[in-house]
């Protein structure tokens, strides 16, 4: 009998450390330039992640080339060109969500987050800071967030030639839905 509540017991210990970490395999992440000469956006529907909800420990992960545009021209321009897509074939995020414990991920609600960590854009990592915003509803967490890079930063040269066609900061947004529990 004690090795069956035992077992019964570590069971249920593992069903609830497993239900720390929510992932998905398809965030989405996009994309926006503006400048004078026009607009380009791009969109990422594979973005991996995973978020530890009791240490608020995140990560993204997505390939390069993962990344579609409305001209196939601009998409290869991005790889080629400016991503080198076969160099650097993925980004990254590590990082923490600061204020996880104010998130109650037992109630449904919005809640506005913080999260730092390091990015990783064409071989170049940089910490960042950005605000964010985690919502619960029925038990399924998304993350949302809207920030801005410099181009500069992650060594992303633009040529002269097209320098009026693309912003020097580019703004990312995020938006992931947690629905697989680890």
């Amino acid at each position: 009998m004690k090795y069956f509540l035992s077992l019964l017991l570590a069971m249920s210990l593992a069903g609830t450390i497993s239900a720390q970490k929510v992932y998905t395999k398809n965030g989405t992440i996009t994309f926006f330039s503006k400048s004078p000469m026009e607009n380009i956006s791009a969109i990422n529907k594979q973005v991996m992640s995973v978020l530890n909800t009791e240490s608020g420990e995140l990560q993204f992960s997505l390939l390069v080339k993962g990344f579609h545009f409305e001209k196939a021209l601009m998409e290869e321009h991005f790889n080629e060109n400016y991503m080198e897509s076969d160099k650097f074939p993925k980004s990254t995020f590590k990082g923490m969500v600061s204020n996880v414990s104010s998130v109650d991920f037992k109630k449904d609600g919005e809640y506005a987050v913080s999260v730092s960590g390091d990015l990783t854009i064409h071989g170049v990592t940089h910490k960042v800071s950005v605000p964010g915003t985690l919502r619960v509803k029925n038990g399924i967490v998304t993350a949302v967030s809207t920030f801005k890079v410099k181009l500069a930063d992650y060594n992303i040269a633009v040529p002269k030639v097209v320098k009026d066609n693309i912003a020097e900061q580019i703004e990312i947004s995020v938006s992931c839905l947690f629905d697989q529990k680890m």
